[in-house]
């Protein structure tokens, strides 16, 4: 275990600033469609007295609950008794105690990454403080030929408030098992299998397994589109691992009884253009992510507008195509490109820029050039989360409106999965437009 001030910076003294004392503290919850008192009180682990004590209204016997209503939750432990902002130990008037348990090393590129993940971390403690809000951090190297248990039998670990990681799916048992045990929070940061999820309510899971992100994406796809004529074009790569997502995104197409065309870039150009339409947008979608078999589509896509300007072109791509943004922009405004993507990084930004010449005068290199940008992500999720404790304390759930939040990089939103833990629902299509400007549009 190493201490902040032991690994990468140096932060100054940190400050906890005093909250005004209520005698019962509360969260307000904004009722979903469908949503129920029995599925609200279960969901924030109250009984129905408990809710109905809190918002008297649910008494009377012609009340009904309505999408949009904001509701009262008061705030319990883990044994269901009521918690006030007056307990000596409230994490919200206290520091913040966060464990950061990643491959901190530079023996390989995970390790460099996480390193460059962890400056981030740093970054928004250094921001917060400025806030008011006072954190403590202890950061544990947990490569991925290690023993997580070295770092859990640390007595400091026990005493965290929350913690982000692990990077590697065979670890996440053993800390799955051990903040449940210990009643804190985990933060999964990155794409890992963690059936514990489904079970333990401690858990934020960031990113959505590959398999359920391709079925969100192809589902909203479908929706998002549904005026528009698909193409999907056959490329031809043996290699490429997108034909689970065009099958997904076919079934969702004959769901909705919406007609499309099959083609292939061995089509002849006669072929090909059969494939389009000219009475609708046409939205053009790929079976490979790779930048050869991209070139030879916008190639056949040229042709065909020379031949017919009045034809509308759209392209859905992935989100591998931000890779190729720097060769590729103009042609992405050309075909009007919408990308699906769990981040969108715009490092011309103001605050982008600033955390840039942060990152460097702290630690005197400049961040990776990859996407995402790992200092960016780390900086968002430790702004998020610490600011959701400060605020909430335990009963944080990531929920949308919980606080006014502007993401440098990564958009959050949270939703508990059944009885266990909370998956980050936030989605977005980056949308090139052919005006030359980009916009994010949060599906």
């Amino acid at each position: 275990m190493r201490r902040i001030s032991k690994l990468l910076l140096l932060l100054a003294a940190l400050f906890i600033v005093s909250l005004t004392a209520d005698a019962q503290s509360y969260v307000s919850h904004k009722v979903k469609k469908k949503e129920t008192v029995f599925g609200i009180a279960r969901q924030y682990g109250i009984s129905t007295e408990q809710l109905t004590k809190a918002n008297p209204e649910m008494e009377s016997p012609d009340y009904k609950l309505k999408k949009g209503d904001i509701i009262m939750i008061p705030v319990v432990d883990k044994d269901g008794q009521p918690v006030n902002n007056t307990t000596p130990n409230d994490i919200r008037r206290r520091a913040i105690k966060l464990g950061v348990m990643l491959p901190l090393h530079n023996v390989n590129n995970d390790g460099k990454r996480m390193i460059e993940y962890y400056r981030g971390i740093l970054m928004a403690c250094d921001t917060l403080r400025h806030e008011g809000i006072s954190v403590d951090v202890r950061a544990w190297n947990t490569p991925e030929d290690g023993n997580i248990n070295t770092a859990l039998q640390d007595p400091e670990a026990a005493q965290c408030d929350i913690i982000i990681g692990p990077l590697y799916s065979k670890q996440m048992a053993a800390l799955s098992n051990f903040v449940e045990q210990h009643n804190i929070l985990l933060v999964i940061p990155f794409s890992i299998t963690a059936p514990e999820l489904y079970t333990n309510r401690n858990i934020f899971q960031v990113y959505q397994p590959v398999n359920e992100m391709t079925e969100a994406t192809a589902r909203r796809c479908a929706d998002w589109f549904k005026d528009y004529h698909p193409v999907i074009i056959d490329c031809g790569d043996s290699t490429s691992t997108k034909g689970n997502f065009t099958a997904t995104y076919r079934r969702q197409l004959e769901v909705k009884d919406i007609k499309y065309n099959l083609t292939s870039l061995k089509s002849s150009a006669e072929n090909f253009a059969r494939a389009f339409v000219l009475d609708k947008p046409n939205l053009v979608i790929l079976n490979t992510a790779r930048s050869p078999e991209l070139l030879s589509v916008l190639a056949r896509l040229k042709e065909l507008a020379n031949v017919n300007p009045t034809m509308q072109i759209s392209m859905f791509g992935y989100t591998e195509w931000m890779m190729y943004l720097q060769h590729q922009l103009e042609n992405f405004h050309k075909f009007n490109v919408y990308i699906p993507a769990p981040y969108f990084t715009n490092t011309e930004s103001k605050i982008a820029n600033q955390l840039q010449q942060r990152y460097r005068q702290n630690f005197h290199q400049d961040m990776m050039p990859s996407l995402p940008r790992f200092a960016f992500t780390g900086y968002d999720h430790a702004v998020y989360f610490l600011r959701g404790l400060h605020k909430y304390g335990k009963t944080f759930d990531g929920a949308a409106g919980r606080f006014g939040y502007q993401p440098v990089q990564t958009p959050l939103k949270f939703e508990r999965i059944g009885n266990g833990g909370l998956q980050n629902r936030s989605f977005l299509f980056i949308h090139y437009k052919p005006d030359g400007t980009a916009e994010t549009i949060n599906y």
